[in-house]
């Protein structure tokens, strides 16, 4: 994990951290990405999607908050979910260059998408 941060450039949350070192990359409401995820997340790790939409958004208006924040997932139009600076959750819509805030953490996020039955 270390390593990660130190290649990404971050801090990854504290309550992040905590769900990935308990369940690893999981659906939770939403697909959260990890180094090891379960098998219907697909392959790519946070350190995968984080690299990939830097590289694919350097021009936008929002790489900025790509470049010191780190990609826990995607929307259903391939939108990134990310974690800023100050742990809250956004995500960017690469057709209008918005930022929008989803959760003021990353435990509020979790506890606004998934539904227990």
């Amino acid at each position: 994990m270390a390593g990660a941060q130190e290649r990404l450039n971050v801090s990854f949350h504290e309550n992040y951290v905590r769900f990935i070192r308990m369940f690893g990359g999981a659906y939770a409401g939403l697909a959260v990405h990890a180094f090891s995820n379960g098998s219907s997340l697909g392959k790519e790790t946070i350190v995968d999607l984080t690299l990939e939409f830097r590289e694919q958004f350097k021009e936008s208006p929002f790489a900025e908050v790509l470049r010191t924040g780190y990609v826990i997932s995607m929307d259903g139009s391939g939108d990134p979910i990310f974690i800023d600076q100050e742990g809250k959750v956004c995500i960017c819509y690469h057709d209008t260059g918005e930022i929008k805030l989803l959760a003021d953490s990353f435990e509020m996020l979790i506890e606004d998408n998934f539904y227990e039955w």
